[in-house]
C-alpha cells in the first residue's frame, strides 16, 4: 500500500502533472510524470480510471492493482515527481502481471521523455 503522504488528492495536484509532465502511454495505461526536482521530498502518485473502465466493483478493482504495484516502483520516481496513472478501459480485463508489464512499459517511456526534456 502506498503511504498516504505519497498520494495526490488534490485536482491542482493532477493537473499540475497531466499539463506538465511528460506522457506514455500502453493500451491500457497512460501515464503523465511530472517533476518538481525538490530534493528530499516523497514523490505523489494519482489514479485516475473513469467510469468507461467498469462499474464501481471493477473500477475499485483496477485501482488497487496499481496501487499494489506502484509500492514496488515508487523508488523508481524522481524526488518530488508526480505521477499520474489513468487507466483505459481495456485495463478491466488484465491480470495484475500483464497491467504490471504495461505500467512498466509506460513508466519508462515517460521516465525517458522527462530525461530529455531536462537536458
Amino acid at each position: 500500500m502506498l503511504p498516504a503522504a505519497s498520494r495526490m488528492r488534490r485536482p491542482a495536484e493532477f493537473e499540475q502533472a497531466v499539463r506538465r509532465g511528460a506522457r506514455s502511454g500502453t493500451t491500457s495505461l497512460v501515464v503523465h510524470l511530472a517533476s518538481d526536482s525538490v530534493p528530499g521530498t516523497n514523490p505523489h502518485v494519482g489514479f485516475v480510471v473513469a467510469k468507461s473502465v467498469g462499474n464501481a466493483v471493477v473500477r475499485n478493482r483496477v485501482k488497487r492493482r496499481l496501487r499494489a504495484q506502484m509500492t514496488h516502483r515508487i523508488d523508481q520516481l524522481p524526488d518530488g515527481g508526480r505521477l499520474v496513472v489513468r487507466a483505459l478501459p481495456p485495463a478491466a480485463g488484465l491480470t495484475s502481471d500483464a497491467l504490471a508489464r504495461d505500467l512498466d512499459r509506460a513508466l519508462a517511456g515517460a521516465t525517458k521523455r522527462l530525461r530529455s526534456r531536462q537536458r
